[in-house]
């Protein structure tokens, strides 16, 4: 985030909680992991996974710590930051190990601290280090992200942003009726409470529109409008965009003074807090993005969940850290993007969603003009609900994944009642992801049809003690060597 977007107050807190950071980790040295979603993209479920697999010997083949046996100890211990909440780990694996339901997403930060004790593979590193490093996963919605580049728009220019966005393609059904309120209302006029509600309203109906499971869409700031928490009819909350805001100053009690100094309210009490308190403390980061259900929904979905991805990446700062941007201006070193639901394909079609993934991310670093080291691109399954077989059907071999799809599913005119498994043909994703985006280059794009189902989470068996196995997953292990692997050298 450019220095421009703190203030010299702002910049000094940073620093001291850098320094208090510094200052810890000598003492116990750990990590701030960052985690967050675009919607729908299970997050929750990949930290769950990710503790559940470390605490029960998960099979983690990729993550060379574990795999070679130099981790001895894996444990929970109480979070450094005492006023955030703790993410209710035992509540969520209870929820996909014992009841097979997903889990509710988050909608507020958490964290949680987990600890590994392990033996260095360096001999010299064994007699300089204590060999425990806690991880301090910190977990928030994506929708907070995308609202930091808001600190560098002023009232007018967030209002022209979002009203022009609001008029294209699909949104342009959607923003219908906020839109005609914005236009009927005399902005110049005597600010009225009423009216900034009906506003205010109307605009979150749109945001919600624009995030249901019908249109997929993801570029939805401003975050809080959609998960407003104990923030919810506050003035804070309670303004909206306008049409044709001028150049000029809004005159003194008007309407368009009040949505203007409510928008400068949300960016300081809301977007400014997170940045400073969470955000600018973390030294690698997690983006989990729900690309099936883009490419399910077509064209317009993929284009913007690449503008979020654009958006989300202009955050970050990829690289490395020393022990003097550690103090002044910590940078985050890693960031993931994985595409999640990868048990929801054949895994013929895995490299190819991670193609897909990769040029997502190529298009959106290119437009922002930022550099793509440090930014890695992978498929994942959180958690695998499926397993992959073949069915003969008119002398071809199809290959398809069984599973239990969630009570309410359909396929075709079947209903299932979230008990009986089915085999399902998920379809194929292309060899090339450029048919996809052939749009933006003067062809027509080509999106395939794919069955995706919602599958229950496995139902896992019992070792002789009554302790449940690890977490099933897909490629969790190879997301763990890249955000944690140097770490535990």
């Amino acid at each position: 985030m450019p220095p421009s977007l703190t203030s010299l107050t702002d910049d000094a807190r940073i620093a001291l909680d850098n320094l208090g950071d510094r200052a810890s980790s000598l003492v116990n040295p750990s990590i701030r992991l960052g985690v967050t979603g675009l919607s729908r993209a299970g997050k929750t479920v990949f930290i769950s996974s990710l503790v559940h697999n470390l605490l029960n010997g998960g099979r983690l083949p990729l993550f060379e710590p574990v795999r070679s046996g130099r981790v001895s100890r894996v444990r929970l211990e109480p979070q450094p930051d005492d006023a955030i909440p703790r993410f209710q780990y035992e509540d969520h694996i209870q929820a996909l190990v014992r009841e097979r339901v997903w889990p509710d997403s988050t909608r507020a930060i958490s964290e949680l601290r987990i600890t590994l004790d392990y033996q260095s593979a360096s001999g010299w590193s064994r007699m300089f280090s204590r060999g425990r490093l806690s991880i301090d996963i910190v977990d928030y919605p994506g929708e907070w992200l995308l609202d930091l580049p808001l600190l560098a728009q002023d009232y007018r220019t967030f209002s022209a942003n979002t009203v022009s966005l609001a008029r294209s393609g699909v949104r342009a059904e959607l923003s219908r009726e906020w839109l005609a309120l914005a236009e009927s209302v005399d902005a110049e006029a005597t600010g009225d409470e009423m009216a900034a509600r009906r506003l205010s309203e109307a605009f979150a109906a749109y945001l919600k529109a624009c995030k249901s499971d019908e249109r997929s869409l993801s570029t939805l700031p401003p975050g809080r409008f959609l998960m407003p928490g104990d923030l919810d009819g506050s003035p804070a909350l309670t303004f909206s965009p306008l049409p044709h805001v001028p150049e000029e100053r809004a005159p003194k009690g008007s309407l368009r003074a009040m949505m203007e100094r409510r928008y400068e309210a949300y960016k300081s009490v809301v977007v400014k807090p997170f940045f400073r308190e969470h955000f600018a403390r973390l030294d690698r980061q997690i983006v989990l993005i729900d690309a099936l259900q883009a490419i399910n929904r077509g064209e317009e979905a993929v284009h913007d969940l690449e503008r979020a991805l654009g958006d989300v990446l202009a955050c970050f700062r990829p690289g490395t850290n020393s022990l003097l941007s550690s103090l002044l201006g910590r940078r985050i070193d890693k960031v993931l993007v994985a595409a999640t639901k990868a048990d929801h394909l054949h895994h013929e079609s895995h490299d190819r969603l991670e193609r897909i993934t990769a040029r997502l991310v190529d298009r959106a670093i290119r437009r922002i003009g930022m550099a793509g080291a440090g930014i890695e691109v992978m498929a994942i399954a959180s958690v695998r609900a499926t397993r992959e077989a073949t069915v003969t059907e008119g002398g071809h071999v199809l290959p398809v994944i069984v599973g239990t799809p969630m009570a309410g599913e359909t396929i075709g005119s079947e209903v299932f009642d979230g008990l009986r498994k089915t085999a399902v043909f998920p379809g194929d994703l292309p060899a090339s992801p450029d048919v996809l985006f052939r749009g933006a280059d003067g062809g027509q794009p080509e999106f395939p049809e794919i069955n995706f189902v919602r599958f229950r989470p496995p139902a896992l068996e019992e070792t002789s003690g009554g302790l449940k196995l690890s977490v099933p997953h897909i490629r969790l292990d190879r997301a763990l060597q890249f955000l944690l692997g140097d770490r535990l050298a």
